[in-house]
Formats: C-alpha cells, sequence, structure tokens
C-alpha cells in the first residue's frame, strides 16, 4: 500500500509541476503584453469610443458605496452607467442613487426587472433589460463586489482598437474586505489568494493552451452586435456560469477575446468559515458542470495534498527525509507560482497570502475539488439550485 501511496504522490506531483512549469512559461508573454498595453494607452490617449457600464446589483453587501465610487471617478470622457435590481426599492440600488447623486456629471439610469422574464439567472435577466435601454456599442459589465482605479475604462476600451475583437476580460487579485476578527479575516485572506494565484494560474494556462475562449464574471465587455448575434443575454438565462458561456458563444461567432493585462480588485466578502466553503465549493460545481473534462484534470495541478501524501507514504517506508524533501519540493512550487502570478500578474500585495496561507490554499483546493463530486445541489442567494449536465441548472425539487 504505501508503494502504491508513494507512487500516486510522485505522479501527481509530477504533473503539478508540468502545470506549474506551463504557467510560468505563459507569465513572461503577459508581462510584455502588459508593458505593450501601458505603451499604446501613453500612444493612443484619444482612443476612448463612448461606453456603456452595466452593473447588476442584489441587496448592499458590506462596502458596495465605497466600490460603486470608483466607477465614477474614471478617467474617461463619455461613458454611463446603467444599474438595475430586481425591485426597484432594492437596498443595492438605493446605495447607487446615493453615490449616483454626489456625481451629476455621469448619465446614471436605474432600471428595476421584477424577475420578468422568469430565467433562473438573476442576473442575465438585468443585463438583458440594461442592453435595451443601452446608448453605446461597447458594453461593459462588472459585479457589484469590484474595485477599480481611474484608468479602468480606458484600459477596457483599448482591446476594441482591434476590430477582430468581440469581448475582452480582465483578471483580477482577490482583496479581503476590511473589518471583523482576524481569526474570521483569516478565511476570506484564504479565498483571496485562491482568486489571485489559482484562478489567474488556471486561465494562464487554458490560455496558453487553446486561446481564450471565454471571460470571467467581474469585468466582461462585449461589442453589443456580438451579443445580439449570439441571440441575446438569455443564452444564458438557465446556466450558473453565465460568463463562462457568453464568452465562449463570443468565441465561436469567430470572434477575438482578449485576456487584459489590466487587473482588478475583487473583493472577498465571505468572512465566515460556512460562506467562505459554500462560495468556494459552489464556484467548483459549477466548473464541474460547464467544463467536466478539464475540471476533473485539475485534481493533477494541485501540489500540496500529493507532497504531504509522498511525505506520509516514505516515512512509512523508513525514509523520512526522502518525504520531506519531496513535500518541500511541492511547497517550492506552489512559492514560484505564487510569486509570479500573484505578485506578477495580478500585482497582489499581500506577501502573507501569497508566502504563507497560498500553500495552505492549495492543500483546501483539493478537497473543494474533491467536494465538488458530492452532489449536484448548490446555494445561491438564498435559494437552492440543482446543476445539469453543460452547466444549466434549476430550481432544485
Amino acid at each position: 500500500m504505501s508503494y502504491a501511496l508513494l507512487g500516486l504522490g510522485l505522479f501527481a506531483l509530477l504533473t503539478s509541476t508540468v502545470f506549474a512549469c506551463i504557467v510560468l512559461a505563459a507569465v513572461p508573454r503577459f508581462l510584455r503584453e502588459h508593458e505593450e498595453a501601458l505603451r499604446s494607452l501613453a500612444e493612443r490617449p484619444g482612443f476612448t469610443p463612448p461606453l456603456t457600464l452595466m452593473k447588476p446589483l442584489h441587496g448592499a453587501d458590506p462596502g458596495l458605496e465605497a466600490y460603486l465610487e470608483t466607477f465614477f471617478t474614471q478617467d474617461y470622457p463619455e461613458y454611463e452607467i446603467l444599474f438595475c435590481a430586481r425591485e426597484p426599492g432594492d437596498p443595492g440600488l438605493q446605495t447607487a442613487q446615493r453615490v449616483s447623486a454626489r456625481h451629476p456629471e455621469i448619465p446614471v439610469k436605474f432600471l428595476s426587472t421584477g424577475g420578468e422574464p422568469d430565467y433562473i439567472n438573476d442576473k442575465v435577466i438585468s443585463m438583458e433589460k440594461m442592453e435595451a435601454v443601452a446608448a453605446h456599442e461597447i458594453l461593459v459589465i462588472s459585479d457589484s463586489d469590484v474595485r477599480v482605479t481611474p484608468d479602468y475604462l480606458r484600459a477596457v476600451a483599448l482591446s476594441f482598437a482591434d476590430e477582430r475583437v468581440g469581448a475582452m476580460t480582465c483578471p483580477y487579485r482577490g482583496v479581503a474586505a476590511e473589518g471583523g476578527a482576524w481569526a474570521r479575516g483569516v478565511w476570506s485572506r484564504l479565498e483571496a489568494v485562491g482568486m489571485s494565484v489559482e484562478m489567474t494560474a488556471g486561465v494562464l494556462a487554458a490560455r496558453m493552451m487553446e486561446g481564450m475562449q471565454f471571460v470571467l464574471g467581474p469585468t466582461m465587455a462585449f461589442r453589443r452586435e456580438v451579443i445580439r448575434q449570439m441571440g441575446g443575454f438569455k443564452v444564458t438565462g438557465d446556466y450558473c456560469a453565465d460568463d463562462f458561456v457568453l464568452g465562449n458563444e463570443a468565441f465561436k461567432l469567430g470572434c477575438t477575446v482578449v485576456l487584459s493585462p489590466h487587473a482588478i480588485d475583487h473583493m472577498v466578502l465571505n468572512s465566515s468559515f460556512a460562506a467562505s466553503i459554500k462560495h468556494q465549493v459552489r464556484w467548483m460545481k459549477s466548473t464541474r458542470f460547464s467544463r467536466p473534462k478539464g475540471h476533473l484534470g485539475t485534481a493533477l495541478t494541485f501540489s500540496m495534498p500529493f507532497g504531504v501524501l509522498a511525505w506520509a507514504a516514505a516515512a512509512c517506508m523508513g525514509h523520512p527525509w526522502w518525504g520531506l524533501a519531496l513535500f518541500a519540493w511541492a511547497v517550492a512550487t506552489r512559492l514560484a507560482l505564487s510569486v509570479a502570478v500573484g505578485r506578477m500578474v495580478v500585482r497582489d500585495r499581500s506577501w502573507f497570502g501569497l508566502l504563507v496561507l497560498y500553500p495552505l490554499r492549495d492543500l483546501m483546493g483539493f478537497f473543494f475539488w474533491a467536494a465538488s463530486y458530492a452532489g449536484r445541489c448548490v446555494h445561491w442567494r438564498g435559494r437552492v439550485y440543482e446543476l445539469m449536465p453543460g452547466g444549466k441548472m434549476r430550481a432544485a425539487r
């Protein structure tokens, strides 16, 4: 048995190292593109097509007012912001109205859907409603738990200087929201570093191997004609991973999908253990049904669980120092990813998260992956849904 466990540990350490090498090979290309984008922004300050910024809302999460404020202070000449929620009295809409009152120079519309049409995914209803009244032809969709810098819209618009580009998206770094006891904050910090490193590493690897065939929900932008060619936002009405579906549909239409080098802040609001676990397992389950083959292979990209397994197996065979060396190798590959991706690509400034918490997050990630195969139901915004093959979902029976 010890030989079998050691063999499994060695095999998975090999595959996770290959994955790390693929990601590390993708980093220089990404950094070159970042430098080229900065030069292009300096050389083409006049490329500022009018934009419609769409913000679906659902309630007033902690910090929402400050996050929304960053979208009203953009260094951009012409854009409008559309907000939409299920009900006109939604606390998130009320928060947006307070922020808007401080910035009368920015054109804003406040909309509500009443839940009609009756899609499973309420966000899709909001996006469809906002697209119908949008004034401009480039649509920028951003989640409510996102914080941006004043050059955000210029970076987004730059991708569309190429007429072949039909969709773009931004990488993001996880940022634990301030407040709460330190012990509770550890869970949000663990989730945040997973976003910065694990999520971004997966995106870079997929882009390196297949090209960009998807977008990421915190920021996704499309030419309006592309959305209409795919049948409108309603094509994602029954899906949990609407961002993946929209990006994939744009790719299928023959459009270029761009990963911008401009990283944004994705705020992590789950400070409790239970909330953080539910969110991460839900994301893993969604990926399992959206990309079943790729998700299955994800198990072999984790390093820490197999480093622990190899160490324990080698120790049982009377070779604890060899086991310790294998465990150290697992840690080293995670730290290499953490610095290259977390620090250099998305410019995460949390050294504690990158160097201390990420190896632990890699270990936890494997168990989230395993938990994704435990049933098909997910908890989302106070309701329970059942995931179906292909990524669709329906209300749980």
